[in-house]
């Protein structure tokens, strides 16, 4: 009876040391795929400008592979959502400089839903043969989606942005962003295949042919594509060459507050056209063929104020050449962010109105719903500005200067526009002093570098406070300033008139990935019906 007692009592004194120990067990399987999610987007983040890391991009897909392989939909939901975190948050602070955490935070914890749902899209292509490519797809289908909606999308953050500086940097001449987005993200998640099948094949000695080679291509494919691709990269001048003025004039102070200091912002663009007149005079620069100011380098309407139209006129007549002023002018009841052309002799003579107007900056989506839950968010944005409807192409002393207003430039059609309406230059005017010296800077000059390689076109970026600067076709920064001083860069360049791939493409390749993904999706999903069927669950 004792032995008996004592065989039937061991069990029952090993459970409960055992239970505990299991489900520590199961916590920390699933903390480390979730610590490993968050960590793997904040290294995508640091992939981003001001650093120079670019390749980090790639073991950060291939960790975000890792954590995401095999798992079921909703792990991939959770797991996206984490990862989106880690890297939408610290990319996007500079949102929250002079308005507080708060939209800084709902804006990255929305963005983030695309890359959970991306995170879901990926764990159902993960178990097809070349799952890489389908997964890549899915990445960008997310970022397509991400770039539309809601309140006509951001695209801030795209991986393609993040490679200015990288050596898949020419593929954007051939496909656009979305083609070296997937480029970037192909390669990560190749990385990855690659480390888990040769740890797999030391374990079980056998090698997967089929899968071995997918790897090896999803990685070898996009570089030597790369390679291929600097043959459509050039910053040779085929229509001739411009030396364009970019004025950097300052503002009195950053933050918020500097719009109702507008005339002494209008004052110092003014005056630093002016010093550059007289450095002109004196032989100690060439005479600009064009000058080029930012956004809101004039707040004051000129059309309506007639101060501030002495003022430009001044100032164009003193450095004898057009000018390009961004103004914010009110037309039949409507506000616009418009750039103006000035000439010296005519004065105003083209215009062209921002089309891409930014939501919560420049007009609020629900503004009645937003006003009844805090009327201090209506307060910050009083009146809406509308949008413009035609591309900007000016023509300045026989240049085709194209305008593309500060966060236009983040998206790739509003670009695209301005190139196929025959700009053989391309200006992006921007004001950063709103973000003080926040990083958002860097990341916008990016993109304006990705730009000039997409399209082939020399892109200048005259900016209030900075960081202002000169970029050849291809994409290398050759003059810039710094920031919150007031400076001139002059600079002949060259002018370009040729269409890259990518500008001939448009729409086709983000459309040709997005199909993919769709295709991938329906498969893996069908995949796994077949599946359950077959095992009777």
């Amino acid at each position: 009876m004792t032995a008996t007692a004592t065989t039937v009592d061991e069990p029952e004194q090993l459970e409960p040391q055992a239970a505990p120990a299991s489900r520590a067990a199961g916590l920390v399987r699933r903390l480390v795929p979730a610590a490993a999610a968050t960590l793997s987007g904040v290294l995508l983040y640091v992939s981003f400008p001001p650093r120079t890391l670019w390749w980090l991009a790639l073991p950060a897909f291939a960790v975000f592979a890792w954590t995401l392989r095999g798992r079921t939909w909703k792990a991939g939901l959770g797991l996206g959502y984490l990862f989106g975190l880690g890297f939408l948050l610290p990319l996007l602070v500079w949102t929250g400089v002079e308005v507080g955490s708060g939209p800084w935070l709902a804006l990255a914890a929305v963005e983030a839903v695309y890359i959970a749902l991306v995170g879901a899209g990926i764990t159902v292509v993960s178990r097809l043969p070349a799952w890489p490519v389908w997964a890549a797809a899915v990445w960008i289908a997310g970022e397509a989606a991400r770039a539309r909606a809601p309140f006509g999308g951001f695209p801030w953050g795209k991986i393609a942005f993040g490679q200015a500086d990288g050596v898949f940097l020419p593929l954007a001449a051939a496909g656009g962003t979305p083609v070296l987005g997937f480029a970037v993200v192909l390669s990560g998640f190749g990385l990855y295949e690659i480390v888990r099948l040769v740890l797999e094949g030391r374990r079980t000695r056998a090698v997967q042919r089929g899968a071995a080679a997918v790897a090896l291509l999803s990685v070898a494919v996009p570089v030597v594509g790369a390679l291929a691709a600097r043959t459509l990269v050039s910053d040779k001048a085929e229509n001739g060459t411009a030396t364009v003025a970019v004025i950097q004039g300052n503002v009195p102070r950053a933050g918020l507050e500097f719009n109702a200091q507008r005339r002494a912002v209008l004052d110092y663009h003014a005056r630093e056209t002016e010093r550059l007149a007289a450095k002109v005079k004196a032989g100690k620069v060439a005479q600009p063929d064009f000058v080029l100011w930012p956004e809101n380098s004039s707040d004051i309407d000129p059309f309506a104020n007639s101060d501030a139209r002495a003022v430009i006129a001044g100032a164009a007549k003193a450095i004898g050449a057009p000018i390009s002023v961004g103004g914010v002018v009110e037309r039949d009841g409507k506000l616009y962010n418009e750039q103006i052309l000035w000439d010296p002799e005519k004065g105003a003579v083209d215009t062209y109105d921002k089309r891409q107007v930014q939501p919560f900056g420049e007009y609020l989506p629900m503004r009645s719903l937003l006003g009844a839950i805090n009327k201090n968010w209506t307060s910050m944005v009083r009146q809406d500005f509308s949008r413009g409807t035609k591309p900007g192409v000016f023509t300045m002393d026989g240049t085709k200067v194209g305008l593309v207003t500060c966060y236009e430039a983040a998206f790739d059609w509003a670009v695209r526009s301005e190139v196929t309406d025959g700009a053989q230059l391309i200006s992006v005017p921007s004001n950063n002093a709103t973000f003080d010296r926040s990083e958002m800077t860097y990341q916008q000059l990016a993109m304006s570098r990705v730009r000039a390689v997409e399209h082939s076109r020399t892109v200048t970026v005259p900016v209030t406070s900075g960081v202002s600067a000169v970029i050849m076709p291809d994409g290398k920064i050759t003059q810039k300033t710094g920031m919150f001083v007031a400076d001139s860069l002059v600079q002949k360049v060259p002018l370009r008139s040729s269409e890259t791939p990518a500008t001939k493409l448009g729409i086709l390749p983000e459309m040709l990935l997005v199909l993919v993904a769709a295709g991938g999706l329906g498969w893996g999903v069908a995949t796994a019906v077949r599946g359950r069927r077959s095992t009777g669950v």
